[in-house]
């Protein structure tokens, strides 16, 4: 019996030839450069992704990372709208395709698929990648300019990530307000900063301005309870080290762990859930604390305890960026 290869090890096994005749140091410091490239505040018209090089390195070095980080935002998403799945995608500011890997591996199938990026080698690696996924074999791969010229057309579900930080504020506005006057559905990933946040919030915004109600992760489409510049809304997300991991930043464990923001809004029906978990939880003895986002739009520490019998054991069991009760709870 042949067992499937799933979409994550795909890309994986793909991303892993990559850097085959790239020379270690000169791809650790293209890493590094685009590193600096992308934590900066200054947007720039000119790709970041100059040459085959660069998004040899860039790919291997992040689309796990972005890969890891949409497909935890799209499980959340799928969980609220159980019974929904893409009819078509369009992946904006997608560069290698991380994002479309990610859709393939939370919906079955195949479906119409349109990446839009501004850096033609970007596109093109990224076309060479996804010949290894039948669901992405004839995906479209468009050079695009991400910004107040874009244009999107109609589709089910629209992903952005990763891309509003190197766009102006009048670009991240004219991106959302295409997003949402194309697609049913918009999910957005950016960094897991303080900034990140920001940009996530102020899509979300824009998108519940169009009409769209929030699915993932809020459990409401009211005002974000947290305090600007108190806190931020942020979720973890699991990524295997490359050896270019391990040699770009040092360090012997075998993972690390991608923190980012994400909303997920649709134009049809929903099932936010019912509270979600927004930190890590804290484990003590005989006691689990949780820090939850609630439906009475507020953040409030629930204990769970032994007493609380099978509810403690899901508790226990609990990540951060969960739902809240466990589905069984809710019956």
């Amino acid at each position: 019996m042949t067992v499937p290869v799933s979409p994550a090890d795909t890309l994986r096994s793909s991303l892993a030839g990559l850097l085959d005749g790239l020379p270690p140091k000169q791809a650790a410091s293209a890493v590094e450069r685009l590193i600096a490239n992308y934590r900066g505040d200054t947007p720039t018209d000119a790709p970041i992704l100059r040459d085959r090089a660069d998004v040899a390195a860039y790919a291997a070095y992040r689309m796990p990372a972005t890969f890891e980080a949409m497909r935890a935002a799209l499980e959340a998403f799928a969980d609220a709208v159980p019974g929904w799945a893409p009819g078509s995608h369009v992946d904006v500011g997608g560069g290698t395709g991380a994002a479309t890997w990610a859709v393939s591996a939370t919906w079955d199938g195949v479906r119409p698929v349109t990446v839009l990026d501004w850096a033609e080698p970007a596109l093109a690696l990224g076309r060479e990648l996804a010949a290894a996924n039948p669901a992405l074999r004839d995906a479209t791969w468009q050079r695009s300019r991400i910004g107040a010229a874009l244009t999107i057309e109609s589709t089910d579900l629209v992903t952005v990530s990763y891309v509003l930080n190197e766009l102006s504020e009048a670009d991240r506005a004219a991106l959302v307000d295409a997003a949402a006057g194309a697609a049913r559905a918009v999910v957005i990933v950016e960094a897991g900063t303080p900034a990140g946040y920001a940009r996530v919030i102020e899509a979300r915004d824009r998108l519940i301005a169009a009409g769209f109600q929030v699915a993932a992760p809020c459990p409401h489409s009211a005002a974000c309870p947290i305090v600007p510049g108190e806190d931020w809304c942020h979720f973890s997300a699991r990524v295997s080290r490359s050896s270019l991991h391990r040699q770009v930043k040092g360090g012997s464990l075998p993972y690390e762990d991608e923190k980012f923001s994400y909303v997920a809004a649709v134009r049809f029906p929903a099932e936010p859930a019912a509270a979600r978990v927004v930190r890590r939880p804290q484990i003590r003895k005989g006691q689990v604390l949780l820090d939850l986002c609630e439906a009475e739009e507020r953040i409030r520490r629930t204990t769970v305890t032994k007493r609380h019998g099978d509810l403690y054991k899901a508790a226990r069991d609990a990540d951060w960026g969960d739902s809240w009760p466990p589905p069984a709870e809710d019956e």
